[in-house]
């Protein structure tokens, strides 16, 4: 049997488990927060009194933070792209007999989840009044016609590591995001940010949940797949960022140096999450490898070590660079 089709067979056999994967790690819409949980009531008296009160708060923190946040909203907001690439992977399919089978049904009811973390920033960061929106808005525009190939081609193994990195990346960057929002006074744009980190915690184990049960059935391929993935380094799902009239993937560069910059996601954080995903995946402990495998899970150890010593080398620049994103304080 090809390994094409091995995989596709391991998915099937996980797919009957996604109805317990759904109910572990998924909520309802009726129960999970909602973004008016964390903005001022358009209905309410005081609704212009919380307008303004953001509006204050927010001219104390400097364009480094802004530029994070909006950097973050629109990775958030480029759902439509994340949904279209999982929903291609061999053992997903949306066009079956009895129509969607329980992997496209969790996709859907994921991507659910992840709308209101683009919805709920978009509108705070509109109410500010720090950010020009139509720049931002050109940018998602963009970000989301430009698409982006994560080098996984359909292969749920690669797709389901990518997400498990991805989801704990974002859980770091809006967690930061929430650390220095508190500490300037912003407490509900903190608690917002901090209940998002908590919703991409919470998916970042359901995708380690997968790939740890790929690991019980499938052992060396899931490990070449690990290795593949983590050999190319994981390309990061804004990496095409660019203003208007520019070309594709003009700022990201930019965007990464300015994130490092405000400790919001740096290079020692890409280390980390290296390091928890070998230990979730207890790959030290993994039996049954071929001999190839071994090589990789040799490699996938030493990794973290090597990454490190470069991330120590790294200087971040003191960029200048005029973002089109931002207003200038008035």
């Amino acid at each position: 049997m090809s390994i094409k089709n091995v995989r596709k067979e391991v998915m099937k056999t996980l797919e009957k488990k996604v109805d317990i994967f759904t109910k572990d790690y998924l909520i309802q819409p009726e129960i999970i927060w909602q973004p008016s949980d964390f903005l001022p009531n358009p209905q309410s008296t005081s609704f212009m009194n919380e307008v303004e009160e953001i509006r204050e708060l927010s001219k104390d923190l400097g364009n480094d933070f802004w530029i994070s946040l909006v950097g973050d909203m629109i990775t958030e907001e480029a759902l439509p792209t994340y949904e279209s690439w999982l929903m291609d992977l061999d053992g997903i399919d949306q066009h079956g007999e009895n129509g969607d089978n329980g992997w496209a049904k969790w996709i859907r009811m994921w991507t659910a989840e992840e709308n209101r973390h683009g919805d709920v920033l978009n509108k705070y960061i509109y109410l500010s009044g720090r950010v020009n929106m139509k720049e931002v808005e050109i940018t998602t525009q963009h970000l989301i016609a430009d698409g982006f190939d994560i080098g996984t081609s359909r292969d749920p193994y690669k797709n389901f590591v990518y997400t498990s990195f991805q989801e704990l990346a974002t859980y770091v960057s809006h967690n930061n995001v929430a650390k220095i929002a508190r500490k300037a006074g912003m407490k509900n744009l903190g608690k917002m940010c901090k209940i998002i980190a908590g919703d991409e915690m919470r998916h970042h184990k359901a995708y380690t949940e997968f790939i740890r049960q790929i690991f019980a059935i499938d052992p060396s391929e899931m490990m070449l797949a690990y290795f593949d993935m983590m050999k190319l380094k994981i390309t990061m799902p804004a990496m095409h960022l660019r203003e208007s009239f520019e070309t594709k993937g003009g700022l990201f560069e930019k965007f990464s140096e300015i994130a490092q910059r405000a400790g919001v996601y740096t290079s020692f954080d890409y280390v980390d999450i290296i390091k928890k995903l070998n230990s979730s995946w207890s790959i030290d402990t993994i039996t049954g490898l071929t001999d190839e495998a071994e090589k990789a899970r040799t490699y996938l150890m030493r990794l973290p070590d090597r990454m490190e010593r470069i991330a120590e080398r790294i200087v971040v620049p003191d960029s200048n660079h005029q973002f089109k994103w931002m207003n200038p304080l008035t």
